[in-house]
């Protein structure tokens, strides 16, 4: 009898195992390559001017409005309003509010929000590493997504 248990479980294992849908893995330098080059043609084929990239993280950013008064710190409590696409234009995240601290947001607004003064927007053009990576929150993101939000800065709070 445990013979035969042992036996059927090992072949329901590999069944299982022999099921699994292999999916082709990119290094993380080869994916920040790639996000570079998409988020290069979608401001080329967008005709974005005044974008920026950000030295230190690779993000790229657009400033709509600066804002005024003092700017925001990683400690910072945020209060924004915000919009989220892709690339292909699909709108994952429609216009919104929220309130959280800055740390308690994806690693792309951590580093993007601090761009911008209370009143002011900004676009922000993340590779996927920024935010969500290959691991999506929801089925409307695919895995290594490079993200695009519109973020206003309502107020802040340190």
């Amino acid at each position: 009898m445990k013979k035969t248990f042992i036996i059927i479980l090992s072949i329901l294992t590999i069944g299982f195992v022999s099921c699994k849908k292999s999916t082709p893995t990119v290094s993380a330098a080869q994916q920040a390559i790639i996000d570079d080059g998409l988020i290069k043609a979608y401001i080329s084929s967008h005709n974005i001017d005044s974008v920026k990239k950000d030295s230190s993280s690779g993000i790229y950013y657009k400033i709509i409005a600066a804002g005024t008064g003092a700017y925001p710190t990683a400690k910072s409590s945020v209060n924004v309003n915000y919009q989220g696409t892709l690339l292909n234009g699909t709108v994952f995240a429609p216009e919104g509010n929220i309130a959280s601290p800055l740390a308690d947001l994806i690693t792309g607004w951590q580093i993007g929000v601090p761009f911008i003064n209370t009143g002011g927007t900004i676009m922000l053009l993340l590779p996927s590493r920024y935010g969500y990576g290959d691991n999506s929150p929801s089925p409307t993101i695919p895995n290594n997504s490079v993200l695009i939000f519109t973020i206003q800065l309502v107020s802040f709070s340190n």
